[in-house]
């Protein structure tokens, strides 16, 4: 990390499997159109509650990237 400066943004991703995957729902859509992806940090974690049980995460996180 030599004398790299990033930018971050803030992303909500979803998923009804898991948090773990709407973590990589949020990552691999936003690595479509912005590049020099490097870090994340989760900020907050919800979900909707279906008939008594988990039917739908949802996780925000900001993402770091490299600017050119």
């Amino acid at each position: 990390m030599a004398n790299h400066v990033y930018k971050y943004i803030e992303l909500t991703g979803s998923s009804p499997e898991s948090s773990d995957k709407a973590i990589r729902n949020a990552i691999a859509k936003a690595s479509e159109t912005v590049h020099n992806l490097r870090w994340f940090e989760v900020g907050q974690i919800r979900g909707e509650i279906v008939g008594g049980a988990v039917g739908h995460w949802q996780v925000t996180l900001k993402v770091g990237f490299t600017l050119d």
